[in-house]
């Protein structure tokens, strides 16, 4: 039988690095008619139509827009959201793989060791990056048998600190050869005269603009290349989206860089089309279609396809890499299979691909201390940059190409999907059967708690969490912190309220650990009856009006409200309400209420004036409905 294997990453579709290599390692392992693949993809919704075209399995790791909303206040807790915390029990529940792959940054994974579900058929597939290695990928190093870091800089340090050897293996992140080689010189030489580049010397920086891409540095080192070399012709052209992270433009004006001296990509959403130019604004109408705003600097989610990606590498003539740290930069294994030398930072990573052996060249750096981390990062010296870049500048033709070939054969012989993909292939099938336990210790959730009644806020939040959530927190608890900061700025305590309580019932519906039958009283069983009015705040407040008569014609039954949480506070206190239930789409079932049959309902009667009082289901009740109005009482008989 062919074993299900979990791969749980980015999304195949987006072009970050995990997303381009799940997407490398999917294609090669689906090749092969092995496995039942699972795609569990980050920051997707869990029935994305995306993911239904995928040739295998595709999940998203975000609930419903609901539930994502609720948590938007909380951002520890809606970063969790989005690394799959909130549905992965369920998925390895429904799907009970043989192997799960875990192919994220250690924070998001090294929660999941403490599942009880985990077990030797789990494996931690992560990109420790800096000094001192984050703290919870030491600690797993135990609960985990398959550990692989996408780079040798962790493995080193792990056993530096006294680990055995292995504790932490190298397995490098897939790059797809195919899609990346020099082109020919004629086609080399067209392409660069299609963007009026000819006798240019073009630096190339390919990367998401984020603070630990060192732009800063290399616009610096730049400039000092240019002083040094003023006849070089040179341009640096840095494929990234400039409306995030660094402002680009304001460094190049900083640094009295001519505009024209700093080339972008521009790519049109609605033709496909890219160009080459220096930068004019984030939004730009196309040439080649006439779209009026359908062009900008690309982003990881609209962005050139991998065949114009390699030719935009062939444009250049060397590759510069500067970055504070990386887990291993995907984008310098595609330059190098371009042919280009390596121009990397010497540390993370980078002491893989900046040596003589991977066609690379290392950028000196100085340490710093990362604010708020504590981790020890690179800044790259400018002159460094200047230094490398002009040493491949004056380098003969003859030597570059060489150079550039060793660079593509030590991709192609260590980082290659076929070569990645085969080690994985051999990690699931020397695995062996193992039980999977997926009971979990959660803690049913009370929605219907009435919070404490104190002027004191800290004292009120703090109730919320111990009673509705069941978590205990402290006065230097951060989401406290942030609870009292809105209360403060004018947040209501019922709003607040309303939160938590949404936010309890969405975890008990979650965790499949509560029946309806846990809710009721186990004394008055034949003599129950079910209210419901889901919302709202009107049709919930005035509904109470006919419990006086249902309690009055059925004295001996308890009446259970059924209603969403946020309009508990108006049934609160109410003499003719037994117990609150929160509402569930299944309680509108009348059938599944009151049972039919052989199956048992959970209520003798069950009352949905919310639905149209044209449905038969409005006239069963087990057949003991009670007519409290006789209108042919009223009249004499002749």
């Amino acid at each position: 039988m062919k074993k299900t294997v979990v791969f749980h990453s980015n999304s195949s579709r987006i072009f970050t690095g995990f997303g381009k290599n799940m997407k490398n390692v999917l294609r090669y392992l689906y090749k092969t008619g092995k496995y039942n693949l699972v795609e569990f993809a980050n920051t997707k919704y869990k029935n994305s139509e995306e993911l239904g075209t995928l040739p295998w399995k595709g999940f998203g790791t975000m609930p419903e827009p609901a539930v994502v909303q609720a948590l938007a206040s909380d951002q520890t807790k809606l970063r969790a959201v989005s690394y799959g915390h909130h549905e992965i029990d369920n998925l390895m529940k429904e799907i009970k793989p043989d192997f799960y792959i875990g192919i994220e940054d250690i924070w998001a994974l090294a929660p999941l060791t403490e599942k009880k579900w985990w077990n030797n058929n789990c494996m931690v597939w992560t990109t420790l990056d800096s000094l001192p290695l984050y703290q919870d990928a030491i600690k797993i190093i135990p609960k985990v048998k398959h550990y692989y870091a996408w780079a040798s800089f962790a493995g080193k340090e792990a056993e530096r600190l006294g680990h055995p050897k292995g504790s932490i293996k190298t397995l490098r992140g897939s790059t797809e050869t195919s899609s990346f080689f020099r082109l020919k010189e004629e086609g080399r030489t067209a392409l660069r005269k299609e963007f009026g580049l000819t006798d240019e010397f073009i630096i190339g920086f390919v990367f998401r603009n984020q603070l630990r891409k060192s732009v800063p540095n290399l616009i610096q080192g730049f400039k000092k290349f240019k002083q040094d070399n003023p006849k070089s012709k040179a341009k640096l052209l840095l494929h990234t989206h400039w409306g995030e992270g660094w402002d680009i433009a304001k460094l190049i004006k900083d640094n009295e860089i001519s505009n024209d001296d700093v080339l972008t990509t521009y790519f049109c959403k609605k033709c496909k089309q890219y160009e080459i130019k220096k930068f004019s604004g984030q939004k730009i109408a196309c040439k080649y279609c006439d779209g009026k705003d359908t062009v900008e600097t690309t982003n990881i989610t609209n962005g050139v396809s991998e065949e114009q990606l390699n030719e935009i590498y062939n444009l250049m003539d060397v590759y510069c890499h500067p970055f504070t740290s990386g887990g291993q930069e995907i984008p310098v294994t595609e330059a190098k299979l371009t042919g280009l030398i390596t121009l990397v930072t010497n540390y993370s990573c980078g002491e893989d691909f900046s040596t003589e052996e991977s066609g690379g060249m290392p950028l000196s750096w100085k340490p710093y201390y990362e604010p708020g981390t504590n981790f020890i990062k690179a800044t790259t010296l400018p002159e460094s940059i200047a230094e490398k870049i002009e040493r491949v500048y004056k380098m003969p033709l003859e030597k570059r190409l060489v150079m550039g070939k060793k660079a593509r054969k030590f991709v192609i012989e260590n980082l290659s999907a076929e070569v990645i993909g085969k080690q994985i292939e051999e990690i699931i099938d020397n695995s062996s059967t193992v039980e999977w336990n997926f009971e979990s210790d959660f803690v049913p959730r009370n929605p219907n708690h009435i919070p404490l009644d104190t002027e004191d806020n800290v004292a009120w939040v703090i109730d919320l969490y111990k009673n509705i959530l069941r978590m205990t927190v402290d006065e230097n608890d951060d989401g406290l912190k942030t609870w009292i900061s809105q209360l403060n700025k004018g947040v209501t305590r019922d709003q607040i309220l309303s939160y938590f309580r949404n936010v309890g019932a969405k975890e008990n519906q979650q965790n499949n650990k509560i029946e309806l039958s846990d809710l009721l009283d186990k004394d008055d069983l034949g003599r129950r009856i079910l209210f419901v009015m889901p919302q709202s705040a009107g049709d919930v407040f005035m509904s109470t009006s006919l419990l006086p008569s249902i309690k009055k014609v059925y004295p001996e039954y308890n009446i259970y409200f059924a209603t969403k949480p946020e309009f508990n506070d108006l049934l609160n206190g109410n003499p003719h309400i037994h117990k609150v239930l929160h509402f569930t789409p299944a309680m509108e079932n009348l059938l599944t209420m009151e049972g039919h049959a052989k199956g048992e309902g959970y209520f003798d009667i069950t009352f949905l004036p919310h639905l149209g009082t044209q449905k038969n289901y409005d006239y069963q009740h087990n057949g003991i409905d009670k007519i409290q109005f006789n209108l042919l009482s009223s009249h004499a008989l002749t």
